[in-house]
Order: C-alpha cells, then structure tokens, then sequence
C-alpha cells in the first residue's frame, strides 16, 4: 500500500514524549517466512538513539507465530487452527526475542501477557510495577500476547490494541505505530488515485473510521481499522499516537530527530485529566472505604499522597489495587466522602498499618508496596467536598 509520489506524507514535529511503546508488526519482521532483520535494524537505531537521549522505549512485538512456522519444514501442509497457532507461538517467541536482542546493546526483557493479565487489577498492579521496574534496571520490555495459552485473546486479540493497553498501564506518554503502510489516507491509496494522506486527526470520527481498509498482510491480525481501534483506546487515555512506514528506514531516522512522516492522532486531554475521571466514574470495591483525619483530608487538598498514618479505619474488604472511596468522619458522625483511589495494600494490610508511620510499613508487613496507601497520581480529590 505504498503511495504514489505525489500523495506521499511530508514531515511533520513528533509530539514531545518522555515514555513511549513502539508497536511493530509481524510484516515488518518477516519475509519469505522467515524472520529478518531488514526493517528491524532502523527500529532498534530508533530506539537506542531514543534511549541515549534520556527517553524510556517499551516494544511491543509481533512476529512469534511467524517465526514458529518457519522453524518448520512442512509449512505449507501445516493445519490445525487456533492450536496450531498457539504451537507456532510458543516455537518462535525465543527467536523473536532474539532477534531484538541482537540488535539491541542492552537488555532484552520477555514480557507476556493477557488481556486477563490487564483486567484483573492486581495482575494489572503487578505487570505495571514488572515493566517500570525493568525500564529503571535500564532493559528493554519486549511485549508480546500470551498466545500460547490465552485461547480467547488469540482468536479476538491484536498486538495493535495491547500496545495501546500497555500505553495506558505504564503511563507513556506516545504509542508509535509501525505497520507497512506509511500512515491514514482519505481512500485506499492503491486502488483510488486521489487518496489523500491524512497528517493530522483531531477526533477519531466515524468518518475517519471509513477511511480503514482491512488488513494488508496476511501475516498481520489486523488492518488499519485496528490501529485506529488502539489509538481511540490510547488517546482517551491521554496519549497521543502515530502511525508511521516501519519499512522506510529514512522515514525511522527522521522520528529518531523528532519529525514524523505518518499520521498523528491528537490525545483526548492529558493522561491525567483521563485517569483523574476514570477514577471518579469507574466502580469501585463494594461497600469498602478508608476512614481518614482531618490532617490528612487537609494533605489532598494540598496534593499530596494519602499515608497510613492518616488511616481511621478500614470498612469492608478491598485487594490491593482495588477503586476504593476515601472518607471523612465529620462531627456528628456524619461520612463525607472526599476523594477516590487505587489502594497499593489490601483492606487487611491497611488496618495493620493504619494510624502508623511509612516508616514501619515493612517492619509490620514483613514487606513493602512503597510509603503511600494511596499515591496522588492514583487518587481523584472532590474539591467540593474538602475542609478548608
């Protein structure tokens, strides 16, 4: 689907970014069946050029499936469906990571997940602090689905759309597109000849929906309908995306200097603004709150963290990473609630350590999720409902 000359996208400033996941899919890695380098060389300069320039890369890969079917000699009379492509996954996850791994000076970290792994939200908890973990060891995430057992999530998922999840759970600030294609055009550029690049959209509409084609690839699990499916997901949450020619290696260089030749698609708000109305909206724990002081209802007012030393009381019962309501006990045993958040200590830890200092957290526990019950960036404020 590469354009003519005449409709071909002219350069345009990346947005600033400080934490990114590029996406890239299995067309970029293979060729003939087998996994190549050829693309993959320009991304990986991307990337550590990225990295020398004091900016955090998560990749999120395709191209297991591929891999695994070139390991095997009888490619062509291959069958057995959605099982089969689970045994191909699991033969060729080792080279897909191996093949980054030879072309990357640091690193390389296997992640895998599920949607599962992204729904439930202690799972969530724990891929979040594995992959903001691995970017502070200074490695590399290479994420990919859990094809080998995520049945469901093979048969409905694409990579496109958890690049967009994982843009949410570790809080990026872009998600990079890398498909075969160089960007959004108003037609299908191949089959119309006054297809327009589209450089910029504001709102994913669906008149820009109508501009996706299918899928181009038949390596690939998705079309542009699904990269425009990942960005609506990743600017809702405030995260701006591109979509860019991962086969033109110039095209590469230019993003590694802060120019784009695709298509940007504009963040709904900033990630804040989107993660501070998800918590006030999203359901939270039934019937579970945390009891809190007035000195600490006076700390976020002032933007700070909820510490357990300003803990009351615990009610009902929560896990950690639970959406859980934050309450004042007024005189006249009246409960206003004030605030909303995502707890890092399950409702039983939380009456152990509630009233004490941050300091005695592990001495008490035995172990340590951090000096916060509530960190600021996980808790929503209802201004109205605050003491002066």
């Amino acid at each position: 689907m590469n354009a003519q000359p005449h409709a071909r996208f002219p350069t345009q400033t990346l947005p600033p970014w400080r934490r990114a996941v590029l996406k890239v899919g299995s067309s970029l890695l293979s060729e003939a069946g087998q996994l190549t380098t050829r693309n993959a060389q320009a991304l990986a300069r991307f990337i550590a050029a990225s990295r020398s320039a004091g900016r955090e890369v998560v990749l999120v890969s395709s191209g297991a499936v591929a891999a695994g079917r070139a390991q095997l000699a009888r490619t062509s009379t291959l069958s057995g469906g959605l099982v089969l492509r689970q045994a191909l996954a699991a033969l060729g996850q080792t080279q897909m990571i191996a093949l980054w791994q030879s072309l990357i000076d640091v690193p390389v970290a296997q992640v895998l997940l599920s949607h599962d792994d992204l729904r439930n939200r202690r799972r969530y908890l724990n891929a979040r602090n594995t992959l903001l973990e691995l970017l502070k060891l200074g490695a590399l995430p290479v994420v990919n689905e859990n094809d080998t057992v995520a049945v469901e999530e093979l048969k409905l998922g694409d990579n496109d759309n958890l690049a967009a999840m994982v843009a949410a759970l570790i809080d990026a600030d872009l998600l990079l597109i890398a498909s075969d294609v160089d960007g959004l055009y108003s037609a299908h550029p191949q089959r119309d000849p006054d297809a327009k690049p589209v450089l910029l959209v504001d709102a994913l509409t669906p008149q820009i929906f109508a501009m996706a084609g299918d899928a181009g690839s038949a390596l690939g699990t998705g079309g542009m309908r699904t990269k425009l499916e990942a960005a609506r997901k990743a600017t809702s949450a405030g995260i701006a995306t591109v979509l860019f020619n991962g086969t033109n290696a110039a095209t590469i260089d230019e993003l590694a200097g802060g120019m784009l030749r695709g298509t940007r698609i504009v963040a709904a708000g900033t990630r804040l603004a989107a993660r501070k109305h998800w918590l006030r909206h999203a359901p939270g724990a039934h019937a579970a709150a945390i009891q809190i002081d007035a000195g600490a209802a006076r700390a976020l007012r002032d933007g700070k963290s909820l510490l357990p030393g300003g803990i009351v009381a615990v009610d009902g019962d929560f896990a950690r990473g639970d959406l859980v309501d934050i309450v004042l006990i007024e005189t006249g045993g009246a409960e206003n609630s004030i605030a909303r958040g995502l707890t890092q200590y399950s409702s039983n830890e939380a009456r152990r350590i509630a009233g004490k200092k941050s300091t005695a957290i592990e001495a008490i526990l035995g172990f340590s999720y951090g000096d916060t019950l509530v960190h600021r960036d996980d808790l929503v404020v209802f201004d109205a409902a605050l003491p002066a």
